[in-house]
Order: C-alpha cells, then sequence, then structure tokens
C-alpha cells in the first residue's frame, strides 16, 4: 500500500508541476465572487442567504460544470502526455504492475478533482456571504452537500471518460475535444424509450429532486445502475488497452 500511496503521490507531483496549475485553483476561487457581484448587481434578492446561493451554484448546471470543464483540462494529459513526450517506456521499467502505474494515475485525478471541489465550496459559501449575507434563507447544510455529491459524480464520470479516451488516442487534445463535446451535447433530450440507456440522460441526478425524472420510465435507482455500469466500462476498457499496448 505504501509503494501505491508513491505512485499517487509521483501523479500528483507531475500534475502539480505544470504551469496552469494555481491558475484552475484562481479559476475557481474567482468565478463564484464574478457570478455572484453579477447576480447581486442585476437581482439582489434573487437569494435569500449565502447557503441557497451555495446550493444552487454548486449544481453541475452551475459551477459544476464549469469546475468539471477546467479538472478535465487539467487532467486530460495524465496518460496521453507520457505517450507523446516519450517518458511512458521509463515508466513501465519499474518493478510496477501496469494497473498499479494506471490506478494511481487515476486516483490523482480523482484527488485533483476533489481539493478543486474543497475550493469552489469554500469559494462559492464566501462570494454569498460578500453579496448575499449569512442569515435567512432555505438551504441546509444538507442541500449544499447534495449540491456537491451531484456534482462531484457528473465531474468523475467525465474525468473517467477523459481518462479512458486519453488512453485510447495517446492525445491530449483529441481527449480534451471528445470530451468537451460530449459536455457540449448531454443536455440534448431524445424523446425515445432506448435513449434512457445511454450515459447523458443519467447524469442528470439533480432531476430526481421534488419527484422528477430526466425521462418517463426513470428512477433513481436506475440512473445510479447505469452510472455505475458505465464507470466500470470505461475503467475496464482503459485499463484493458493500457495493460495489452506495447509501447516501442
Amino acid at each position: 500500500m505504501r509503494n501505491f500511496n508513491r505512485l499517487v503521490l509521483n501523479e500528483w507531483f507531475k500534475i502539480s508541476k505544470k504551469r496552469t496549475f494555481l491558475v484552475a485553483y484562481l479559476l475557481v476561487i474567482l468565478l463564484p465572487l464574478l457570478i455572484g457581484y453579477i447576480i447581486h448587481s442585476v437581482s439582489g434578492d434573487m437569494f435569500k442567504s449565502t447557503l441557497d446561493f451555495t446550493k444552487e451554484m454548486l449544481l453541475p448546471n452551475g459551477l459544476g460544470q464549469a469546475l468539471t470543464i477546467i479538472a478535465i483540462i487539467g487532467t486530460a494529459g495524465v496518460v496521453a502526455k507520457e505517450h507523446s513526450q516519450g517518458t511512458i517506456k521509463f515508466l513501465l521499467i519499474r518493478a510496477r504492475s501496469r494497473t498499479a502505474i494506471l490506478a494511481s494515475k487515476y486516483v490523482a485525478v480523482l484527488l485533483y478533482a476533489l481539493s478543486l471541489t474543497l475550493v469552489v465550496i469554500a469559494a462559492t459559501y464566501a462570494s454569498g456571504a460578500l453579496w448575499f449575507g449569512v442569515s435567512g434563507g432555505e438551504a441546509g447544510i444538507n442541500d449544499i452537500l447534495q449540491s456537491v455529491m451531484y456534482s462531484f459524480v457528473y465531474a468523475t464520470m467525465y474525468l473517467t471518460l477523459a481518462f479512458m479516451i486519453g488512453i485510447l488516442t495517446t492525445s491530449t487534445g483529441v481527449t480534451i475535444g471528445i470530451t468537451m463535446f460530449a459536455i457540449t451535447i448531454d443536455n440534448i433530450v431524445i424523446h425515445k424509450d432506448f435513449y434512457k440507456y445511454f450515459l447523458f440522460p443519467n447524469m442528470s441526478l439533480v432531476a430526481y429532486e421534488n419527484g422528477g425524472a430526466p425521462m418517463p420510465g426513470m428512477t433513481l435507482t436506475f440512473s445510479i445502475v447505469m452510472l455505475s455500469l458505465y464507470l466500470l466500462l470505461f475503467l475496464l476498457v482503459g485499463f484493458t488497452v493500457f495493460r495489452r499496448r506495447d509501447v516501442a
């Protein structure tokens, strides 16, 4: 376990050495402040308190989506750049299995997303307190935690998709392009019964609030099962290709 932790730490150092590493954290701090200012300027009474503001902003269709995009851009090359820079050969000659090496990269990606999530939570709450005050409102801590859960599930799914694409294509640009395209079209609804088995409609877990559903016949349990299956599929494909690929 200690050896695996070292692999994860090594991957984290690789991510943190990027020139844009701190830019990502700066963005997730500034975005809530800017959005809060704009909303306060246009409609100062839209939110009754910082908790209401934080709950709404942290949903996947708010800052949750921006956070996901930033995390994808920051980690899209975690596998692809090893190939483009030729460092993959030196990585694989170590006394570690390919599965352990790839798993450490995936864990580092999730930790990066988690760190961004924690920063955006703090920044959003601070922005809400600044522009809307800390008293009153209807939302509570549980509502905020629920919003965070929705966004982190959303981010995890797209990061795992990007992780798989990076392994298959070994191209950072293609990985970002395909994943951004998927995020762009995920709000498209096809009114066919078979569409509920696709990834995109099941990403909208927030749609189940207040008894709703993304599509007729769908339930929260159904979406959780579908997301779990897609997550396992992305990881299975990625790990299988990575383990079997010949590296010249």
